[in-house]
């Protein structure tokens, strides 16, 4: 069973920093893709960030140059740094991953959710 676990949420100023991570656990051949979406009371889920298995980054403009997502293949866990944070940023913040169980078989899982609330 594949699980991701996500933690460091909270409630933080204006201005403040958080940094949100998540871990896979479970059987897993191996990890694809892996992101961070966000979804505030009253809107759809949107994408945050985003880090393929090579290394690459995508960004929604409204966080480019103030969040930054990194992976540690090793220990199975994708980061958000999140600074310079706006009443804006505040939500429900899901981590997404690519995961092959095994050889043959992709799937997408979601974790749970991290609340941020940037707030003064």
């Amino acid at each position: 069973q594949v699980q991701l676990v996500e933690s460091g949420g909270g409630l933080v100023q204006p201005g403040g920093s958080l940094t949100l991570s998540c871990a896979a656990s479970g059987s897993i051949f191996s990890i694809g893709a892996m992101g961070w979406y966000r979804q505030a009371p009253g809107k759809q889920r949107e994408l945050v960030a985003l880090i393929t298995g090579g290394g690459s980054t995508n960004y929604a403009d409204s966080v480019k140059g103030r969040f930054t997502i990194a992976r540690d293949n090793a220990k199975r866990t994708v980061y958000l740094q999140m600074n310079i944070l706006k009443p804006e940023d505040t939500a429900v913040y899901y981590c997404n991953a690519a995961i092959r169980p095994t050889d043959t078989i992709l799937n997408n899982y979601w974790g749970q959710g991290t609340q941020v609330t940037v707030s003064s």
